[in-house]
C-alpha cells in the first residue's frame, strides 16, 4: 500500500520573511531539503507548501515555525543556527531554539547581544551561575572558555566578585615556551592569546588593558597560582587537560571566600608527555559525587564554529573508537 502523503501550508507576512527563512542564493532551504530529502519544499507569494510523508512533514512544519518566530523577532539566522535547528527538529524539539534565543547572556562592547547557541551552552550557562567550582568539558568550538569569559566579565561588572583571574597550564601542543622570543611577559602572552581573544569581545580593547593595569584582571600561568588564595575572584582555568594530577589539585585548593572556578577542557587533545596522567581526567573521576561541584560535558552538536569543525570532531572520534 502506498504511504499516505500529506501537506502543510505556513503563511509568510511578506516577501522578506521568506527570503530569512530560505537563506542568501536559498543556501538554508537547499541544506534542509539535503537532511531531508523525502519531503518537497515549495513557496508561494506568501506563504511556503511542504509535502511528504508524516512525519516529515511534521519536523519540517516544526522547523519552519521555530524559524519564523525567530525571524520576526529580529534575530538574523546562520547557517550554523539551521544545522542546529534541524538537529532538534528531527526529536520535534526544535521549539527549545526560542528559550535559548530569549535569553541574553549580556553585550559585547560594540553592543551585540552574547546569547548560548545550544542546549549544552544553556546549561553550562545555568551550572556557572549556580555552582562555585564548574568543569566544562568538550570539544574544540563548544564555547567553553568564551562563555567563561563573558560570565567572568558579567560578574566582575555586577560586583559579585572583585577581580578575573585567567590561567593556562603551559604545556602547549608539544611547543615549549623556552623556544618563544622575547622576555617573559612577551612569551606568555601569544600562549596566552586565546583568553585576550574572549575579553577584546566582550569589553574592548580599551577597557581590558585598563582592567590588566588596575589589576582587575590577571592573566597568568598555572605555575603563578601556587602558594596563593583567591578570594572574591572569578577563576578560570583553560586548556586543563594539560595540567598535571599535582598542578590540578593546587589549583582546586587555590578556592577563596565569594569565588567561582570555571575549569574547561578536552580529554582527547592532551598534550603531557607520555606517562602522566592528566589532571583533568583525574579530577573527574575523584570529583564527580561532589554535589557542589558542576561537570558539563559538551557534545559534538554544540560546536559553534563552522559547521565542518563538527564533521571533523565526528571523524577523528571515530577514528578513535576503531583503533581503541
Amino acid at each position: 500500500m502506498a504511504e499516505q502523503k500529506y501537506s502543510v501550508k505556513i503563511s509568510l507576512q511578506n516577501a522578506a520573511e521568506g527570503l530569512s527563512l530560505f537563506g542568501p542564493q536559498d543556501s538554508f532551504l537547499k541544506l534542509i531539503e539535503q537532511r531531508i530529502s523525502d519531503a518537497k519544499i515549495g513557496s508561494r507569494e506568501a506563504e511556503i507548501v511542504i509535502y511528504g510523508n508524516e512525519h516529515e512533514v511534521e519536523i519540517l512544519k516544526q522547523l519552519f515555525e521555530v524559524l519564523l518566530q525567530l525571524v520576526r523577532n529580529g534575530y538574523i539566522l546562520t547557517e550554523r543556527d539551521i544545522h542546529y535547528a534541524l538537529e532538534l527538529a528531527k526529536d520535534l524539539r526544535a521549539d527549545e531554539l526560542l528559550d535559548l534565543f530569549k535569553g541574553e547572556i549580556t553585550t559585547t562592547f560594540r553592543g551585540k547581544p552574547i546569547r548560548a547557541k545550544t542546549i549544552g551552552q544553556r546549561h553550562y550557562v545555568k551550572t556557572i551561575k549556580a555552582k562555585d567550582v564548574v568543569f566544562g568539558i568538550g570539544p574544540a568550538g563548544t564555547g567553553k572558555t568564551y562563555l567563561a569569559v563573558v560570565l567572568a566579565v558579567a560578574a566582575l561588572k555586577e560586583g559579585s566578585v572583585k577581580r578575573i583571574i585567567l590561567t593556562r597550564p603551559a604545556v602547549e601542543a608539544g611547543e615549549s615556551l623556552g623556544f618563544l622570543p622575547g622576555d617573559l611577559q612577551e612569551k606568555v602572552d601569544p600562549y596566552l592569546r586565546p583568553l585576550y581573544d574572549a575579553l577584546y569581545d566582550v569589553m574592548g580593547p580599551d577597557q581590558v588593558a585598563k582592567a590588566l593595569e588596575r589589576g582587575l584582571i590577571e592573566i597568568a600561568p598555572l605555575a603563578y597560582m601556587r602558594g596563593r588564595t583567591l578570594d572574591d575572584s572569578f577563576i578560570i582555568l583553560d586548556e586543563a587537560q594539560n595540567t598535571t594530577a599535582e598542578q590540578m589539585k593546587m589549583f582546586l585548593t587555590r578556592l577563596g571566600f565569594g569565588s567561582k572556578m570555571v575549569i574547561t577542557g578536552d580529554a582527547t587533545q592532551i598534550d603531557l608527555p607520555k606517562g602522566k596522567k592528566s589532571g583533568l581526567v583525574e579530577a573527574k573521576q575523584i570529583l564527580s559525587d561532589i554535589e557542589e561541584i558542576g561537570f558539563v560535558y559538551f557534545a559534538e552538536q554544540d560546536v559553534v564554529r563552522h559547521t565542518l569543525v563538527q564533521k571533523i570532531i565526528v571523524a577523528y572520534d571515530l577514528a578513535a573508537e576503531k583503533q581503541g
